[in-house]
């Protein structure tokens, strides 16, 4: 009789120390609109996982994303613990604690709650703390080329289907006022450039003049576009002028989109001609004509097409110029390369 207390006791202290499972944040990115450019790290803790358990992470931006991508929705536990990843900016974050064999929607209007594989869920607001604050002022960038004034992109962003790293370093202009749009570093480790118009403009015309792009290494991928970050889904009322192979020697090197790209009417493909280029985009209501032709004394033909469908209607787009590798390509980017924009024109 005297041992039933004392177990009966022991078992009550055991589960009154027992504690259910549960997730927690370490870090939690800025709150942004969000966007397919903009990225953070995001890390946290879980206490009381189970074998095989992993997180699954969601970003909101008007609807709940998973993150980092919906083809990659799960993010390890180490065995401390801890979790971490990069992923796509929101206005909230989630982090759910879950089984194997569970099956994430890609993007819902409802956060998934606890119940059944669902063990732990901790949501948080967007926050920027002091520290970020002080670090994103410290690298802020801004420079005037060609009579405007651009910011100079220094957080990760993940143009051309994967994450890119940036340096502020590799975007300057040089005392005749041309841009220089650098991609620094070895394969595997680039650190890419881009540029950012701090105003709008709308319809209008929008042209670049160029050096030489045609030599340029297959891998190597030169965008010149518009950008409405303020719009939380594709396409951001982008616009674009692109040189690069994506990886493959035998492709044409230029093309004309009206994102979305997926749709075979909205990309015009061209041969870039060699020398000196002037690029443009006359954007009108329901309609965007491009242009490529050579800016010396050519012979060769200018390139042109027009879009009437698909085309967006102005909001808070920015103009954009950016310079990185094609991660996807059949030949890697091996070499260090810089791209001359001698000057960037706007008119009404």
């Amino acid at each position: 009789m005297s041992t039933l207390p004392a177990f009966a006791l022991l078992l009550l202290s055991g589960c009154r120390n027992s504690k259910p499972p549960a997730v927690t944040f370490n870090d939690v990115p800025v709150a942004d609109a969000g966007g397919p450019g903009k990225l953070g790290p995001i890390s946290g803790h879980v206490t009381g996982a189970a074998a095989g358990d992993v997180i699954v992470i969601y970003a909101k931006s008007q609807r709940w994303w998973v993150q980092p991508f919906a083809d990659r929705p799960f993010t390890s536990i180490g065995p401390d613990g801890s979790w971490k990843s990069m992923i796509h900016l929101g206005t909230d974050y989630a982090a759910l604690l879950v089984h194997p064999g569970f099956h994430p929607p890609p993007v819902t209007d409802t956060l998934p709650t606890k119940g059944g594989a669902i063990v732990a869920v901790a949501t948080s607001k967007g926050t920027l703390s002091s520290r970020q604050v002080a670090v994103v002022n410290a690298q802020k960038k801004l420079i005037h080329f060609s009579g405007y004034e651009w910011e100079v992109r220094s957080i990760e962003g993940d143009r051309n289907g994967s994450p890119n790293s940036y340096s502020t370093d590799n975007a300057t202009v040089d005392p005749n006022g041309f841009l220089h749009l650098r991609i620094t570093g070895s394969p595997g480790a680039w650190a890419c450039s881009e540029v950012i118009q701090t105003r709008g403009f709308g319809y209008g015309t929008y042209r670049f003049t160029l050096r030489d792009v045609s030599h340029m290494e297959p891998a190597l991928a030169l965008s010149l576009f518009t950008w409405d970050d303020t719009v939380p889904e594709p396409p951001h009322r982008e616009l674009t002028i692109e040189f690069s192979r994506w990886g493959d020697p035998a492709s044409k090197n230029g093309q004309f989109v009206v994102q979305p790209y997926y749709i075979p009417a909205n990309v015009s493909r061209f041969d870039v001609p060699p020398g000196p280029v002037a690029a443009s985009i006359h954007w009108e209501s329901g309609k965007a004509t491009f242009e490529a032709a050579s800016s010396s004394h050519s012979t060769h033909p200018s390139i042109t097409h027009v879009f009437t469908s698909g085309v967006p209607t102005p909001g808070e787009e920015r103009v954009r110029m950016h310079l990185c590798g094609f991660h996807y390509s059949k030949e890697p980017l091996q070499h260090e390369a810089e791209v001359v924009v001698e000057k960037f024109e706007y008119l009404p």
